[in-house]
């Protein structure tokens, strides 16, 4: 592994936030640096290309930009870039070093890193973890998905620091050293428009655990078989966490409570209606913060002080306002079925069906080849939905996978499908092309007591730049009924 970039020739794949890093960061290590993106430059954030015209930093920008990898000492891949892409497993053959940020940081961090992975919660767990250390009074930086590119401040690190890392499967595909404290949350399916399979997907979390020693530490959610076998592939001490059942010398939720399991001794943590995070999915994600705070020696205190006011990070199940008595909610980031069905959930009480608020669901997006089946029997069985709009290209997709749930004994679908029917099928509005129509038809049919809820469970391309834009633009058109 290079650790001495002095007059390497560095080729830097892949321009967005972290790519930018890589490039300053090398640069200023005496690299000589060129940065290499496929778009054209005429799609490049100006702002990011101006500085590395200011720094000197040579590029190059448009398809066949990866064709002469060999002319590198060090290829830096950034998230986006596949270390499995046939540029990278050639070049690697001409003994080109093939890197990434995350692999560089972690192979050079003079400090413990707990890292955080899963198919969702991993910004919510890293955020409350960091949260939680800065309560005690650590020095702690976060960074990786959310926060900063961890390159951004390695050079600022200490023995006494800590870092927070959430990383995603592209982070962790090539990573030959693991966290100190490795948390691997719900694992299911996801970016199989990226990876080859579900196999490739769940190895390359794996990473994060992998190359662990006995002196470090795993947590594990026992609830998802994916995350719960991978306790073989680590040598470190494992601890599980759960929102489904009591976990010895682990983390859980248990008859309404957060509880600590600590050599047997059972620890009181916070009851769940204290917290200010919402959604049961979320007590999953709680439990994997509490879990690393106490291994990192956080007071229990601390913890629920950090539980208690902790709000969620935007995007994420975020109280945007209210209109006319209806609460609108911007879940953006829910961009897998698993998560429309946690957003879903979070407005269903368990005691009382009478007193579930009602759901106006915002649903659909463009294709992350997604299975929607379970999403489907989800909507099909819930008695709080009481209109669904649905967008982007896998609506019809979705659609069918809930029209299944109300067929008649012949194979016939109940009802007509333009209201809500005798046997509960919800109202389903379609063709909205853009957020003002579907915040405005929300608008209609809402009424008070009434929950909006844009949880999409899909991808967000076509109609939007990213999950983010998504969320913006819905939170501007629920500002615009607020005036």
């Amino acid at each position: 592994m290079t650790t001495d970039w002095k007059n390497k020739k560095i080729g830097v794949l892949g321009f967005g936030v972290e790519g930018l890093s890589s490039a300053i960061y090398f640069n200023k290590h005496g690299g000589w640096v060129t940065v290499l993106d496929e778009r054209g430059e005429d799609e490049i954030d100006i702002s990011s290309l101006k500085l590395i015209q200011k720094e000197g930093i040579e590029y190059y920008f448009g398809k066949g930009c990866f064709d002469r990898l060999d002319a590198f000492d060090v290829a830096i891949r950034t998230p986006g870039i596949s270390v499995l892409r046939k540029e990278l497993q050639d070049v690697k053959k001409k003994e080109v070093e093939v890197s990434s940020q995350v692999k560089v940081f972690m192979d050079l961090a003079p400090c413990p890193v707990i890292g955080v992975t899963g198919t969702k919660g991993k910004g919510t767990t890293a955020s409350l973890i960091y949260e939680m250390l800065k309560k005690c009074g650590k020095h702690v930086y976060l960074g990786g998905n959310i926060g900063k590119p961890p390159l951004d401040f390695l050079d600022k690190l200490g023995e006494r620091d800590r870092v927070v890392l959430e990383l995603s499967s592209f982070q962790l595909q090539d990573l030959e050293k693991s966290p100190s404290v490795a948390v691997m949350l719900m694992t299911t399916s996801e970016h199989l428009d990226y990876h080859g399979d579900v196999g490739e997907y769940v190895e390359a979390k794996r990473n994060i655990l992998r190359n662990q020693g006995p002196n470090d530490f795993v947590i594990l959610n026992r609830d998802y078989p994916a995350s719960n076998e991978s306790d073989i592939f680590s040598e470190g001490k494992v601890h599980y966490v759960s929102r489904e059942r009591e976990t010895e010398g682990g983390c859980y939720a248990f008859g309404g409570k957060i509880w600590l399991d600590e050599g047997g001794r059972r620890i009181f943590v916070l009851s769940v209606k204290d917290l200010g995070l919402l959604g049961k999915h979320n007590l999953e994600n709680v439990c994997a913060a509490v879990m690393a705070a106490r291994l990192e020696g956080v007071d229990v205190e601390d913890i629920r002080g950090v539980l208690k006011s902790f709000k969620g990070l935007p995007h994420r199940l975020e109280l945007v306002g209210e209109v006319g008595g209806v609460r609108y909610f911007d879940d953006s980031f829910s961009t897998t079925p698993e998560t429309a069905i946690a957003g879903i959930e979070a407005f269903a009480s368990e005691k009382d069906e009478d007193a579930r608020e009602k759901l106006v669901l915002i649903l659909g997006g463009s294709s992350k080849n997604s299975d929607f089946s379970e999403l489907g029997k989800v909507i099909g069985k819930a008695e709080n939905i009481r209109a669904i709009i649905g967008i982007g290209e896998e609506w019809d997709r979705i659609k069918i996978e809930i029209l299944k749930q109300v067929q008649d004994d012949n194979g016939g679908v109940r009802g007509d499908n333009k209201g809500v029917q005798d046997d509960g099928l919800p109202l389903m509005i379609e063709g909205a092309k853009d957020m003002e129509t579907v915040v405005k038809a929300a608008n209609r049919i809402a009424k008070r007591g009434d929950v909006v809820l844009l949880s999409p469970g899909c991808a967000s391309f076509g109609m939007f730049k990213n999950y983010k834009d998504r969320g913006e633009q819905f939170k501007r058109e629920v500002e615009r009924l607020m005036q």
